[in-house]
């Protein structure tokens, strides 16, 4: 009760700041331009403010890496091996074990976390004969550099009043990266087949919270993060279907919009901050919230359908990944090269 009625700090309000004015900003440019994809435009700059205190050079390198890399990635096997699943399983399986071996290092964990869920989103649509794979591909980009330069604007802009202390580095045994590695790559993989066998290309949100709920890297974590990620996500409905309910048929005029996006990005954003636990219930909220006002709220389409679709998605989705996730941890305990351990 003491984290939740302390005051926020002046460098946590400010903090809180820049992740509201930051997602607000994203989706504002997005809307304006006409770009698709809008949900890069609008999570992207949470996933990087929320993650990243305070904005260096360190995070930006590693954001811009990694959509680089995917860029790269999906371009090659999209256009190579896209109609060949069989093929794309082990590639893809690959491609996720060294992103969360760069994870589970800790120093490269934005590289791996962006890495993942672009990587995973961008495969599972670059399968689809319909979708421009350079207009995906360039979208991702152009919302990663976007991101870098709204995240430095907003440093700027709202700087911290005090240094931050240095996170004390995690040395970790190499059983443990091992176990780390296998199961992060084995679900992540798992997600990928399953999604595309059953043609699931309307559940974005379903398929970020199963990578979403690997982030802690080990069992006893996804369990902690899946409950507060049902929380979050149902929290992040609850205000997207508010925000549906003020506007009403007013969804397309942006002078409306955007202040109910800023004021539910930095509601969460407090309960953030307050957590101080990366993945937590408002980090759950504000994906939530920016995956419906970035990629569904669209002229002529609303929030209700989608909201409450996200809801049911989402909890069989965490619900799947944290059984898988049990199976996988206990099959890798079996084994000391792999097993877990502090």
């Amino acid at each position: 009760m003491n984290l939740w009625h302390r005051p926020l700090t002046a460098n946590e309000l400010r903090q809180c700041l820049r992740i509201a004015f930051g997602c607000t900003l994203g989706f504002l440019l997005c809307k304006l331009f006409g770009w698709n994809y809008g949900v890069f435009y609008t999570v992207t700059p949470v996933l990087l403010l929320g993650m990243v205190p305070v904005m260096n050079g360190h995070a930006a390198r590693q954001l811009l890496a990694s959509a680089g890399l995917c860029g790269i990635e999906v371009g090659l096997l999209g256009g190579l091996f896209g109609s060949h699943p069989a093929l794309m399983i082990p590639i893809a399986f690959l491609l996720f074990l060294y992103r969360f071996a760069a994870m589970s290092r800790g120093s490269l964990f934005l590289f791996g976390a962006n890495g993942v869920l672009s990587l995973s989103i961008m495969l599972h649509f670059a399968s689809y004969p319909q979708t421009d794979l350079n207009d995906l591909i360039v979208n991702n980009l152009w919302a990663s550099i976007l991101s870098v330069l709204i995240a430095y604007l907003m440093t700027a802009l709202i700087p911290d009043v005090e240094a931050r202390p240095t996170p004390p580095a995690i040395a970790k045994a190499p059983n443990r990266m091992r176990h780390e590695m296998l199961l992060g790559a084995t679900i992540a993989t798992l997600s990928f087949m399953v999604f595309q066998l059953f043609d699931l290309r309307d559940s974005m949100s379903a398929q970020a919270t199963t990578l979403l709920v690997l982030f802690p890297m080990h069992w006893d974590g996804a369990l902690r993060y899946a409950r507060k990620r049902a929380m979050g996500t149902l929290l992040g409905v609850s205000v997207g279907l508010i925000c549906q309910l003020v506007l009403y048929d007013w969804s397309s005029v942006l002078l409306l919009v955007t202040p109910l996006l800023w004021l539910g990005a930095m509601l969460f954003s407090h309960a953030h901050v307050k957590e101080a636990s990366g993945s937590g219930v408002g980090f759950g909220a504000l994906t939530t919230l920016g995956i419906l006002f970035g990629q569904y709220l669209t002229p002529g389409n609303d929030l209700v359908f989608s909201a409450l679709y996200r809801v049911s998605s989402i909890l069989v989705a965490t619900l799947a990944t944290l059984l898988i996730c049990y199976l996988v941890h206990s099959l890798l305990n079996r084994f000391a090269p792999t097993r877990f351990g502090y």
